[in-house]
């Protein structure tokens, strides 16, 4: 070892160590894809309703029989979408909390509360429109890699809006379109909300996409940040 290497001073490595998220993010990521499956098979069964039912001059009518088959199906296609829920909400809540603790041993100073508050801050009523996002947004901060000598510091954070926008759309959109199909008796009144379901789920669709994609980004520059960071790299 060189004089030169021994007076060099070593980068102080945080509390804690680094634990990888890939085996979460793989798996959050299936989960979303089978999510957006059902989706699309509520996409499908909604546009069955909707076609069988005939609107003409503030009438509507429909096959009986044919009727009650595509009931039934969309029926099964709600409740495919409860049981696939779950199970994704949960991993990609993992992969959120384990993915803010280890860019909080990157970049502790970003981090205004602590990373209980991943877990925590989605299961709050109505804060828990705001405060993941704030997260998040800090999570990207931390993994952005530094600027080069002379650029300006700038993290630019779209991936994070589109996908939190898209989250909070689909969720308040997916509520109106459930209210409007449970208060509707007339054929039309369902033919209306059915299309409104329609639209939420293909929004969901979008927001799973966009959280595929916004994980798998985020897990990506914090593992390049981390490494080029390291003490003991090359």
């Amino acid at each position: 070892m060189s004089a030169s290497n021994e007076l060099r001073p070593r980068r102080m490595l945080p509390n804690g160590t680094p634990r990888s998220v890939r085996g979460l993010l793989a798996a959050a990521s299936v989960s979303l894809a089978i999510v957006a499956l059902s989706d699309l098979l509520a996409v499908f069964a909604g546009a069955r309703i909707y076609l069988l039912i005939d609107e003409d001059q503030g009438f509507a009518v429909a096959p009986q029989q044919k009727l009650d088959a595509a009931y039934s199906l969309y029926q099964t296609a709600g409740n495919v979408q409860g049981i696939v829920y779950v199970p994704c909400a949960v991993l990609f809540v993992a992969w959120f909390f384990w993915t803010r603790r280890n860019t909080g041993l990157l970049a502790p100073d970003r981090f205004r509360k602590g990373p209980g508050w991943a877990i925590g801050g989605w299961l709050i009523p109505l804060a828990n429109f705001w405060l993941p996002y704030r997260i998040a947004v800090d999570m990207w901060g931390a993994a952005t890699p530094l600027p080069a000598d002379g650029e300006r510091y700038r993290a630019g954070i779209w991936p994070v809006n589109l996908w939190w926008g898209l989250l909070v759309s689909s969720s308040l959109y997916d509520w109106y379109a459930a209210r409007r199909y449970a208060s509707a008796e007339a054929l039309t009144e369902i033919r209306a909300a059915v299309m409104q379901y329609m639209a939420a789920d293909a929004l969901h669709i979008v927001a799973a996409v966009a959280a595929v994609y916004f994980a798998v980004r985020l897990t990506s520059m914090h593992w390049l940040k981390a490494t080029a960071s390291s003490p003991y790299g090359a």
